[in-house]
Parts: C-alpha cells; sequence; structure tokens
C-alpha cells in the first residue's frame, strides 16, 4: 500500500518538473495493458492509445516551450494549479490501477506535484543564478530527470492482480 502512494507521490513530483510529462506517461502505460486496466473508472480514458498519444505529443511540445524564455514561470498560481491537477491525475490513475484508493493517490499526487515545482523552481534557479551554469543545460537535465523517473515508475509498477 505504501509503495502505490510513493510512486503517487513521485509522479506529482514529475507533474511538478514537467506537467505533462506525468500524465503522458501514465497513459502510455495504461494504453498498453491488457486487459483495459481502468473498464469502469472515471480514469478509463487515459487507457486510451489515442489519449496516450496526444498526451506524449503535448509533453514533448512542453519540455520545448520550457526552453522558450516568455515561458511562465512555473510558480505562478495557474501553473501550480496546473502541475496540482496533473499530478493528482497521474497519482489516481496509477493507484487505482493498483488497487488502491485513486482519492489518496490523487491527493499525495497533488502534494507531490507541490514538492516537484518549488524544489526543482528554487533548484534550476540557484543552478543559473548562483553557480552560473548556463539555463539551457540545466533545463535538459531537468527533462532528462523528469522523464527518467516517470519512466522508472511505470515500469516498476504493477498493478494489484498481477503482483498478487
Amino acid at each position: 500500500m505504501i509503495r502505490s502512494y510513493l510512486n503517487a507521490f513521485q509522479i506529482g513530483i514529475v507533474a511538478g518538473m514537467r506537467a505533462l510529462s506525468a500524465p503522458a506517461m501514465v497513459s502510455h502505460k495504461l494504453a498498453q495493458m491488457q486487459p483495459d486496466p481502468l473498464p469502469d473508472s472515471k480514469l478509463h480514458s487515459l487507457a486510451s492509445p489515442k489519449t496516450a498519444t496526444v498526451l506524449k505529443v503535448m509533453a514533448v511540445g512542453e519540455l520545448i516551450g520550457d526552453k522558450l524564455p516568455n515561458t511562465p514561470n512555473r510558480t505562478e498560481p495557474s501553473s501550480v494549479v496546473g502541475r496540482m491537477a496533473s499530478g493528482a491525475l497521474s497519482g489516481a490513475a496509477l493507484s487505482e490501477v493498483d488497487g488502491r484508493d485513486a482519492r489518496y493517490g490523487a491527493a499525495v499526487g497533488a502534494a507531490g506535484a507541490i514538492v516537484g515545482t518549488f524544489a526543482f523552481f528554487h533548484l534550476r534557479r540557484w543552478l543559473t543564478h548562483e553557480q552560473g551554469l548556463p539555463d539551457p543545460v540545466v533545463a535538459l537535465a531537468e527533462d532528462v530527470i523528469a522523464v527518467g523517473t516517470a519512466w522508472r515508475l511505470i515500469h516498476q509498477s504493477k498493478p494489484a492482480d498481477v503482483a498478487a
């Protein structure tokens, strides 16, 4: 049980780093699972291959957009709310597939998104402003961490009926 919610928290951290990477990776995982992992769930659309494709394209767009100079700050209220929603959605889906309560997964996913948003904002600012590293390099490293963490999470997580 704790592992399921820890995974939800961690995917929330990913959502705090890159808002669309978390649901894109979760949807990718769900779309590959047979039988349908969420047949009667409100989150069922995440298991659609079309949804997974759309989210992955949007996530790539976000990775590119993050490097643009006019990209809004991730700590602006609207960005934080969007990242929390992304973490909540992703955490709920991972928890429900694990046979756990999606509401708790959503709560810890949203909490993880808040942590990820502010921790990586301050880390990136420290690395670029105080350590003098070029922002594009730090941004690319953050991309690698976000995608790598999400990839690891979706491949270690197993549904309850398979894990049992």
